[in-house]
């Protein structure tokens, strides 16, 4: 009993701990592609990490969002409201890297656009 009350992880913590974990990762996989470090492994990676690291930040802020939503206290009570706060941002510029690694790659892959002849 005592090492639940003692800053185990409890329920308040663990929505608000796995928006930060998604938002890390969307941001480090959003990364990897904006660089282009996952070229090395085969092609398209970059793309392909992309639009990951879009969805994980978009998974990551919504489910930071809710946390935000239904966590009562304020900061300091050990409900995780500091962690939402923190990945509700993280989510975001995941979501925005990745986007802009898309966006190069559709750049880098030219017109899409048949010729005719």
């Amino acid at each position: 009993m005592a090492a639940v009350e003692g800053g185990a992880i409890g329920d308040g913590r663990t929505g608000a701990n796995l928006a930060l974990a998604a938002g890390a990762l969307g941001l480090a996989t959003g990364w990897l592609a904006l660089t282009g470090a996952g070229r090395r492994i085969s092609t398209g990676n970059a793309r392909t990490g992309g639009l990951a690291a879009v969805t994980v930040g978009t998974i990551g802020t919504v489910l930071a969002v809710l946390h935000l939503a239904t966590a009562s206290g304020g900061p300091g009570t050990g409900n995780g409201l500091v962690g939402a706060v923190v990945a509700v941002p993280l989510g975001l510029a995941a979501v925005l890297i990745g986007r802009r690694a898309v966006t190069r790659c559709r750049r880098a892959d030219g017109p899409t656009e048949p010729t005719s002849g």
